[in-house]
């Protein structure tokens, strides 16, 4: 319609208004506001229509809308205002009246609309002498959510009347407001006593059953007012509402369509199946729910922000940023958007902008306790434990019983050694949710650390079901605590499924041609002083430049420590990533053209698994950090030997095993050991006892060991046992469990730290390394067996107790390898005992160190590079990824 059209149309219009031709009138002013629906004439007109039919209420939106589009019509207010003084909503009235003076509109209309509502003013304080007055006094308090003299004035219309259906449906209706539920719907009752037909009390009544998640009875209620009213829309949309909460999904999206039937342009119901198909696992239906939601209601805050729900949840964390903020242009002041917005900037590792998004939803919100909670998560994550701490303890101030805080708040504790307040913290989230298993896994793993058995004791009993139904906890928490390596597939896989929702980037096509050069990428957080740098150090220097180009990724923290220089030195390209996103990390390795991905951290400390959930190469490989599986779909091989993982145990990694001819485990032949002179006595053992040596991390140590241990000590005379320091909570329950078990706290020496040479050095004071059962020593072993100090092990089930194993098969001491703890006990006291086997014992390692396969990296580094080669011929191939045999 051209603007001479419209014109013409409004002519007419007006014309039938003025000579009573009401119909044609609104027929005109209708088609205007079709092709301009912001018109203000035709908004206005058709208020003032729609008054004269005495729709008062539904005159509201038109006289807003002219208002909105022509702010400087007197006449506009003017209307605007009379029909709220006629609807006694005198508050809003005088409200609207303010606006208009203060923008300066004037006339003699306004002089008697003030005086008009100060007389509408003063009937209300005047006692009426009818039902109906009194009734129109209640609908006015409620408005102005005066609801108590609202309940008072519906008494007293009761009073004069008592089968005034439409006082007791108005009363239930303020007295639901109050959230006085059960006396809403005696009200509502008493209503279709009265008059059995009253559809707006039954719609009302399924309203208070559902608040009181009475779902059965808010169906039925529903259900009533259909049978009166078959073309009520909202009834079924609110049907809907309660059959979702029963969980009949089915029905619900039933009850939706039919709201759909009556009410084609009805975006809430559209809205509203959008969530049931999130809850059935149809994202993307969902998303076209949302979508035709938003297509009525382009404004539709609420449709933008659940479509980034769904968008978050299936692993597309930068698609929901971008739903969130279109739901936040609608509604700025959208809370729960900040914040959403802040989880899926923390999904993708953009830890300062996740942190400026919590903030803006806590000055919207500043009672957001999950906002502290999650702004602690990042602070963490950031490094900053102090800090998250803060956050945890505003979290838990604001709700006290905010048990995932306390769970966050103890991990923020154990990351500044605080173990006992990580203890307290775990203990207080159990306490409030008892059936928290990662809490409970985590305090479990504090108890290990500082030793407390006699705790950890008491839930001995649970730890088989940790993580292995339907919760996901930490695995490497547990890999101390049981030698199970089913459960411990089952726990990662439980994990994998629940952290890293995250969709792969695109497929990268298959070359054609193979490279000149492997690109090997190493990510890890360990590039500097730590167990896993020593071992692959020299590795990496070994590697083949003419068969491979070597990057490193670094992915938290940094150092000037030298060792990360020597690494630095050993890659041909090196890059610090940690300030960057899991996903930018992906794209920054697919752009390096990275053809293998080797993820030396699995679930440890810092681990960014993220980045491999992204897809960053064609090949995702782990080693070395995590001694089990993954359990997660992206990650194809897992490095490791024969030994360590027999065939029979396969079943229990969803990675297929690249098999090294040897041991799985690196190691750096060109470590030096300290020539600093040193005796016993400079390092608080006695020169003349038996030293018995475990350095290994104190929560590997379990009473089963340590039962023996002590048996051990009180059979060898003489003898101490030399345990690593750790922390003073650890020494004084071990020094504790020793005195219990008859042998005196003294013999229990605790070693200091001090520089890698010389710990390496201190070893060759030692007599015997006493292993740990399920989760051996691992580097701690090929640090003893460097130094010429043999160690003793058990073999166990899973891949961390069969680690010492691996490693004495491959320097030729089969013979230290024990099946039982029987076994285990005899043979060490057999080696306590005879001097002269012990040191045949030393002198087959002494020449074996330097003759067999452990320590030769040369070797180990081909033997690495080949399994690498046939993983990616394999790939090249196009075959998926499949059992890799090194030869010798």
């Amino acid at each position: 319609m051209a603007k001479l059209t419209i014109d013409q149309a409004l002519q007419q219009a007006v014309n039938a208004h003025k000579v009573g031709q009401l119909q044609e009138a609104h027929r005109l002013y209708a088609a205007i506001l079709k092709v301009q629906p912001k018109h203000p004439d035709a908004n206005h007109n058709t208020g003032l229509l729609t008054v004269g039919f005495g729709k008062i209420e539904l005159a509201l939106p038109f006289f807003k809308a002219a208002l909105e589009a022509n702010p400087s019509n007197a006449q506009f207010w003017y209307s605007h205002i009379v029909a709220l003084i006629k609807l006694q909503r005198l508050i809003d009235a005088k409200d609207l009246l303010n606006q208009a003076k203060s923008k300066g509109i004037k006339g003699a209309d306004f002089d008697q609309l003030e005086q008009r509502l100060n007389e509408a003013n003063k009937a209300l304080s005047i006692k009426p002498k009818n039902a109906e007055a009194y009734y129109n006094m209640g609908i006015v308090l409620q408005q102005q959510s005066n609801l108590k003299e609202a309940i008072e004035a519906y008494n007293k219309a009761l009073s004069i009347k008592p089968d005034y259906a439409e006082a007791y449906n108005n009363m239930g209706n303020a007295l639901q407001q109050q959230g006085n539920l059960e006396e809403a719907i005696k009200a509502y009752s008493k209503a279709l006593s009265i008059k059995s037909d009253y559809t707006e009390a039954y719609y009302n009544m399924g309203i208070a059953f559902k608040s009181q998640n009475k779902l059965e009875e808010a169906v039925k209620a529903y259900s009533k007012a259909l049978v009166i009213k078959p073309d009520y829309a909202d009834a079924y949309t609110m049907m809907g509402n309660a059959l979702k909460g029963q969980n009949k999904l089915e029905e619900a999206i039933k009850a939706y369509n039919q709201a759909l039937s009556i009410k084609p342009d009805y975006a809430d119901a559209y809205n509203n199946i959008g969530i049931v198909l999130q809850d059935q696992g149809k994202p993307e239906e969902a998303i076209k729910a949302y979508n035709q939601a938003l297509s009525i209601k382009p404004d539709y805050a609420e449709a933008c922000y659940n479509m980034g729900i769904v968008l978050q949840d299936q692993g597309k964390p930068e698609e929901a940023v971008e739903a969130y903020s279109k739901a936040l242009v609608i509604k700025p002041d959208y809370a729960e958007v900040c914040y959403n917005i802040g989880n899926a900037l923390k999904d993708q590792g953009k830890f300062d902008e996740a942190i400026k998004a919590y903030s803006k939803a806590l000055v919207i919100k500043p009672d957001y306790a999950k906002t502290y909670n999650n702004m602690g998560i990042v602070l963490k994550e950031q490094g900053k434990p102090e800090e998250a701490v803060e956050a945890y303890k505003k979290a838990i101030a604001i709700k006290p019983d905010y048990a995932e805080a306390y769970y966050n708040m103890g991990n923020a504790f154990k990351e500044q050694d605080k173990l006992e307040e990580a203890i307290k913290a775990y203990s207080k989230a159990l306490v409030i949710k008892p059936d928290y298993e990662a809490a409970r896994t985590q305090k479990l793993h504090q108890q290990a650390l500082i030793c407390n058995w006699d705790s950890i004791a008491k839930d001995v009993n649970l730890i088989p079901e940790l993580g292995t139904s339907e919760k996901h906890v930490p695995p490497f928490a547990l890999l101390s605590l049981e030698d199970a390596p089913e459960r411990h597939l089952i726990r990662s896989k439980r994990y994998a499924k629940a952290k890293y929702l995250q969709k792969a980037l695109p497929p990268k096509a298959r070359p054609s041609k193979k490279p000149k050069r492997i690109r090997i990428g190493y990510f890890s957080t360990d590039f500097k002083e730590h167990p896993v740098a020593y071992l692959i150090a020299k590795v990496l220097e070994q590697h083949n430049r003419d068969q491979f180009e070597i990057f490193g990724y670094s992915i938290y923290g940094s150092s000037s420590c030298i060792m990360r220089q020597r690494l630095k030195k050993s890659f041909d390209s090196f890059t610090d990533v940690q300030s960057m996103s899991d996903r930018d990390i992906a794209l920054q390795a697919r752009q390096d053209k990275i053809d293998i991905a080797v993820d030396l951290n699995g679930y440890t400390q810092y681990a960014r698994t993220g980045i491999f959930a992204y897809r960053a190469a064609p090949i995702q490989i782990s080693y070395l950090g995590y001694p089990g599986s993954m359990g997660a779909e992206f990650i194809d091989y897992i490095v490791a030997d024969q030994h360590l993982i027999p065939a029979e145990n396969q079943k229990h990694f969803s990675e297929k095993q690249i098999y090294l001819p040897n041991t799985y485990m690196p190691t750096d032949d060109s470590r030096e050991l300290s020539q600093k002179p040193m005796n016993r006595s400079d390092i608080g053992l006695p020169d003349d006892a038996f030293v018995f040596c475990c350095f290994n991390n104190n929560y590997k140590i379990s009473p089963n060991e340590f039962d023996i241990w002590m048996r051990l000590l009180n059979k060898v005379e003489n003898s101490v046992l030399w345990l690593r320091h750790s922390n003073q909570f650890s020494h004084i329950n071990m020094r504790n469990e020793a005195q219990t078990r008859n042998v005196d706290p003294s013999r229990l020496v605790f070693a200091d730290k001090i520089p890698m040479d010389e710990h390496l050095a201190r070893q060759r004071l030692a007599d015997l390394f006493v292993d740990t059962f399920a989760f051996n020593a691992h580097t701690t072993a090929a640090e003893a067996l460097w130094a010429g100090l043999p160690v003793v092990t058990k073999v166990g089930l899973g891949f961390a107790a069969r680690v010492a194993g691996s490693l004495l098969n491959e320097i030729g001491l089969p013979e230290l390898i024990t099946q039982n703890e029987k076994d285990y006990e005899a043979l060490i006291l057999e080696l306590a005992t005879n001097p002269t086997k012990l040191r045949k014992i030393k002198e087959k390692l002494a020449t074996n160190r330097l003759t067999h396969p452990l320590f030769n990296t040369e070797l180990y580094t081909k033997h690495l590079e080949n399994g690498y080669q046939q993983a990616y011929q394999n790939y090249f191939d196009g075959h998926l990824p499949q059992t890799i045999i090194v030869p010798k």
